[in-house]
């Protein structure tokens, strides 16, 4: 005989969770093995009774609740499958729990039919990428490959400076001017002027202030000429 699929239920509206409770009871396949009102409750049961499929509420005991019991339970036990329960399916925090891990959600108007079928398609592994979820996947990567490759670009060049060029660059971005630079370090303008051509060379800009182009920058550069001090 095929092992039923067991479920917990995390849901602090009680008539809700009955109602799932109620609904999965039905199905033969199927085995409700607890059922909870917080994400606290729903950590320790999951980590008490192992269940397949977890449906979770988003909102419980705070708003992010259902969200910090995913991201716990899914670090501990990764094969477990968590599917979100939600009012609105364009929430922000459905997206961070697929962040998380989660494999799929459900509407909390959602029929009979369709609570069982994201339990037992969670439960074999084919739970679907809705549209509204898959859209901002995509645009999360695209952002996320963007800074990336701006990142590790900005960086590999900053590695390749010399500890004066990267001060001249520092400086240069937060204001100050050549002059200033050669009353400061007590050096001939030919010298500052030589740093910032070989700094222009190496970036392929034509203009210090197209190097520098955002506070993430200032910070990595900030970051990179303190490393770069302290290891003198």
């Amino acid at each position: 005989m095929e092992e039923k699929i067991k479920v917990l239920i995390a849901e602090d509206v009680a008539p809700i969770r009955k109602r799932y409770a109620a609904v999965l009871k039905k199905c033969p396949a199927i085995e409700v093995v607890a059922e909870v009102g917080t994400g606290e409750e729903a950590r320790k049961t999951a980590r008490k009774l192992n269940p397949d499929v977890i449906l979770m509420d988003i909102e419980m005991e705070a708003k992010d609740a259902g969200i910090r019991a995913t991201g716990e339970i899914l670090a501990e036990m990764p094969d477990i499958k968590i599917i979100i329960l939600t009012v609105y399916e364009e929430d922000e925090l459905v997206f961070s729990a697929f962040r998380l891990g989660a494999c799929d959600y459900v509407l909390k108007n959602a029929s009979n039919e369709e609570i069982v079928n994201a339990v037992t398609s969670a439960y074999r592994g084919q739970s679907p990428i809705r549209p509204e979820i898959a859209d901002k996947i995509r645009s999360e990567f695209r952002r996320v490959k963007t800074y990336e490759s701006s990142f590790l670009f900005m960086l590999n060049i900053l590695s390749t400076l010399t500890p004066k060029e990267l001060d001249t660059l520092y400086l240069l971005s937060t204001g100050y001017n050549k002059r200033q630079i050669c009353e400061m370090r007590c050096v001939e303008m030919s010298t500052v002027k030589s740093q910032v051509h070989s700094i222009l060379k190496k970036f392929n800009k034509k203009k210090i202030s197209e190097i520098i182009t955002t506070e993430s920058d200032r910070k990595l550069l900030g970051s990179i000429l303190n490393n770069t001090e302290l290891n003198r």
